[in-house]
């Protein structure tokens, strides 16, 4: 089974079915990505393999990172990530891995973090629907209580304005609609997290069709 990939999001576009519909999908630069480190059971405790992505200047990286890759002479990475294994999959250390690895029609999870929006209210933040926009109502877009009234205090998780967005978001279940293997592209249907340039996960899916 295929470990994942990482790539960039580069836009989104359409493509057109034998029949003639438009299927929406996001267009990903995926791969080449270099296994960097293999870790076993017997060593680290648990199996999983190391995956780098996007070469990066060697003065632009420090002292430790640089001895991480040159101990496997591999050439600095800008990104790392870790996917866990089953005991029996193989990985070498400097093995390449392409787009090669998803076929059309697979089912894959995508992991991405979100566009920032800065501080939104609960309107755009929660989708409240708010308060009347006329007919003398002071309170059109404000949260109304913030909890019980009888505790004398707000309640753990209580919705309320604040930073939206830029964190971790997983997509499950999105159905790879093609592969170009010579531009390493992935398309993948419907809209995926982040902004255009922003990292994203891809990896095999469990979710059944």
């Amino acid at each position: 089974m295929p470990v994942g990939l990482l790539g960039k999001k580069l836009g989104m576009t359409r493509v057109f079915t034998d029949d003639g519909r438009a299927v929406p999908v996001t267009v990903l630069q995926a791969g080449p990505c270099v296994v960097v480190q293999r870790k076993t059971a017997e060593r680290d405790g648990y199996e999983a393999v190391q995956i780098g992505y996007e070469p990066r200047k060697r003065r632009r990286t420090n002292s430790p990172m640089t001895g991480h890759f040159e101990s496997r002479g591999i050439s600095p990475l800008r990104h790392l990530r870790e996917f866990r294994l089953a005991q029996d999959e193989e990985y070498e250390e400097g093995q390449e891995l392409t787009v090669e690895v998803f076929a059309e029609g697979q089912l894959v999870d995508v992991s991405a973090t979100s566009k920032g929006r800065g501080f939104a209210g609960v309107v755009k933040r929660y989708g409240f629907k708010g308060g009347p926009a006329s007919h003398g109502s002071k309170v059109h877009r404000a949260p109304q209580s913030a909890g019980a009234t009888d505790a004398q205090r707000v309640f753990p998780g209580q919705r309320m304005p604040g930073h939206m967005g830029n964190e971790r978001v997983t997509i499950r279940g999105l159905t790879v609609v093609g592969t170009d293997t010579e531009d390493n592209l992935l398309l993948i249907k419907g809209g995926i997290p982040g902004p255009k340039g922003g990292l994203v996960e891809i990896r095999p899916s469990n979710k059944a069709r």
